[in-house]
């Protein structure tokens, strides 16, 4: 049976993907047979034939080592780097939800840990025109446990906090923090980790240099953060 976690962000730009990839790229080196998925992305490049290159997706795989095709990866590609609800309604393919549980069964099937990542923070908003989707409605679907991805400075306190209050209020559960953009030694850092560590009860799965290489947790300890997928 495969399993599967959820990474979701503070905010935009806070580097759930690198994170992502520094994730498959310990399970890869453990032998654990992984996999990412993305339901939309946004900010994309276009081939020189036009078709749009799903960044995220390749930026994990380059970094993992991983084959998995790009293609199976992510079944939502934007150019324009605005929220899925926003791209799409410029550029149509609109997301469903349905289209997105046809995709992550798929890569189920032939995976056995699959790291899905988020677009941008926990109140995204996938589709908002043609359907209400949310990002936790796409965590609902699979039944999955997020772990949440923060800056290690200023200001990272109340995100943290305010989406860790979210997510408990709406029944999303969090397995643990990894900060990203980590200097060790820096004081604010340092305690910014501790507060969130307090004020919030979850653990902190990992501190992430900007220079980093590989992530520090044990590929054991990272993989027993999965939960087995619940495909309806």
């Amino acid at each position: 049976m495969s399993k599967a976690i959820f990474l979701t962000g503070t905010g935009t730009d806070i580097g759930k993907t690198f994170i992502a990839g520094l994730i498959v790229k310990k399970l890869a080196q453990a032998g654990k047979n992984p996999a990412y998925y993305k339901a939309a992305m946004s900010g994309n490049d276009r081939r020189p034939d036009g078709s749009l290159i799903p960044g995220d997706a390749l930026f994990v795989r380059q970094m993992s080592g991983i084959s998995q095709p790009l293609g199976e990866m992510c079944p939502y590609v934007y150019e324009n780097a605005w929220s899925p609800h926003l791209a799409s309604r410029v550029e149509g393919n609109p997301v469903d939800l349905a289209v997105v549980h046809e995709g992550f069964t798929k890569v189920a099937e032939n995976y056995d840990y699959i790291t899905m990542e988020g677009s941008g923070g926990i109140l995204c908003p996938l589709c908002f025109d043609e359907r209400k989707i949310q990002l936790e409605d796409v965590i609902r679907e699979f039944g999955l446990s997020s772990i949440l991805v923060a800056d290690a400075g200023l200001g990272t306190i109340n995100s943290v906090v305010l989406t860790f209050e979210y997510m408990k209020a709406h029944n999303l559960p969090l397995k643990g923090i990894i900060f990203n953009h980590y200097h060790p030694g820096n004081i604010m850092e340092e305690d910014n980790i501790f507060m969130c560590e307090h004020m919030t009860g979850l653990p902190v799965l990992a501190k992430v240099q900007d220079n980093a290489t590989e992530l520090e947790t044990d590929a054991d300890v990272l993989s027993a953060l999965y939960d087995e997928v619940k495909i309806r």
